[in-house]
């Protein structure tokens, strides 16, 4: 953006508020598209809650499968958000104001999409406000040595915290369209989501405090919330989990797939919205830098587990990784390596970490890495535990797969929504990074 000296306010304006423009067709042809999948996910949804859980494709000793998976992945994806708009804005990092909104929303619908699982893994769905510790007639307490208590509380702080932020940081926004828009019905939903924003000195100066402090508030989630769903599994005793390695190992592996998803989400929106004025290769460069550093520390994660296994003395816990590498599920571990540590050196070069379309590329490899690293994490440490007699092999089931795909769709669904109805872009923290003779020229 420093090389551009035509951009005004004015057109900073108009170019983000063109976003909310009525629907193409191509927009219908994709949300369509999306809700039929959606459907299918629903009726595997209804389908197992009518018939039981009999028909995930859980087997004696698998109980653990695709469903904490999906929930492992989706907190994950949540994560980067988070980085990108609290901690970066604390450092003051430039790079993140063109692409953090985007992050900000993927944070909010990746919650909300990970917070089903739990829900479609207990069975009976309709029981679920079992786990809310609230007084009751039943004289009924919830188990607090629970994981699912747990990631009840993980889920609920972490959504009520990024959503809070995610709609605090739009505020002066809102109030931008609110001023623009003609149609009376659009105008009046976004008159009451402005609050009244005028953008005088006094709301401006306690606005950025307020900002600061949320920032402050939401760091500390980045850390805690996949810690705790990381204890999900480290205070378990199967082989495999064991370990206080877990909690960072979570963090890192979360913002690296976090990070992969931003790239994945920005760049067809930078294409489609002609946002490159905005949304620069230097943006993309930074976090592939960033995608760089957690890949390192994702892969040395990788070896450590190894090396501990082996350096323990505990058989169990060697057998099951040489299991990994080697066994039934040899394929899927292998798939990780390539995908979460191997791809990514790609980006050591710059031609790579500057090209679209390779990052593009690249960062879905790296979704589907990840996906595959909670897999393996979950499911063929419950499947080769300490008992040969009980080990057993897991196969998904076609409800689970309905139900996965499911899940990809309601959290594009809230994107689509939210592309064509909120600024996916900060105007104002864009107008902070303009060219200094634009502002000089547009205050005369």
């Amino acid at each position: 953006m420093s090389q551009e000296t035509t951009i005004t306010y004015s057109k900073v304006n108009e170019d983000i508020i063109k976003m909310l423009d009525k629907p193409t067709v191509k927009w219908w042809a994709l949300f369509v598209f999306d809700l039929i999948v959606l459907g299918i996910g629903l009726l595997c949804f209804l389908y197992q809650v009518y018939t039981g859980l009999g028909v995930a494709g859980y087997s004696h000793p698998v109980f653990w499968a695709v469903y904490i998976t999906n929930f492992v992945f989706w907190v994950g994806i949540a994560h980067s958000g988070t980085l990108i708009s609290a901690i970066l804005f604390l450092f003051r990092a430039r790079f993140r104001m063109s692409i953090y909104r985007i992050a900000e929303a993927m944070t909010v619908f990746a919650v909300l999409t990970a917070g089903l699982f739990p829900i479609i893994h207990l069975g009976r769905p309709w029981n679920f406000y079992w786990l809310i510790p609230y007084p009751n007639q039943r004289e009924l307490w919830v188990n607090f040595r629970s994981p699912l208590i747990w990631d009840v509380f993980a889920v609920s702080t972490y959504l009520t915290i990024s959503s809070v932020f995610f709609f605090v940081g739009m505020i002066p926004d809102i109030a931008a369209i609110r001023d623009r828009v003609k149609e009376v019905p659009r105008k009046i939903i976004y008159t009451i989501l402005s609050l009244g924003w005028k953008g005088s000195n006094w709301e401006w100066m306690h606005y950025t405090r307020a900002y600061l402090y949320l920032a402050a508030f939401a760091t500390p989630l980045v850390i805690s919330v996949h810690s705790v769903v990381s204890w999900d599994f480290a205070m378990a005793n199967t082989p495999g989990w064991h370990t206080t390695i877990f909690a960072p190992y979570f963090v890192a592996g979360a913002i690296f797939s976090g990070l992969a998803m931003v790239i994945t989400l920005v760049v067809p929106i930078r294409r489609i919205f002609h946002l490159e004025k905005y949304i620069t290769i230097s943006n993309f460069e930074a976090m592939a830098k960033m995608i760089i550093l957690t890949s390192l520390i994702v892969s040395y994660a990788y070896g450590v587990e190894f090396f501990m296994a082996w350096y323990s003395g505990n058989p169990y816990e060697w057998e099951q990784f040489k299991y990994r590498a080697t066994g039934d599920y040899a394929f899927f571990y292998w798939l990780m390596v390539f995908c979460n540590s191997l791809v990514p050196v790609l980006l050591w070069f710059k031609k790579i970490r500057t090209n679209i379309k390779a990052l593009f590329i690249i960062s879905l490899f790296i979704n589907i890495g990840m996906w595959f690293e909670r897999f393996n994490i979950i499911v063929i440490s419950l499947s080769h535990e300490f008992m040969p007699s009980t080990w057993n092999l897991y196969k998904v089931s076609l409800v689970e797969l309905g139900i996965t795909a499911g899940s990809f769709a309601w959290f594009f669904m809230f994107f689509l929504l939210f592309i064509k109805t909120l600024p996916a872009v900060s105007i104002a923290e864009l107008k902070e990074i303009l060219p200094a003779p634009v502002k000089e020229a547009k205050t005369k």
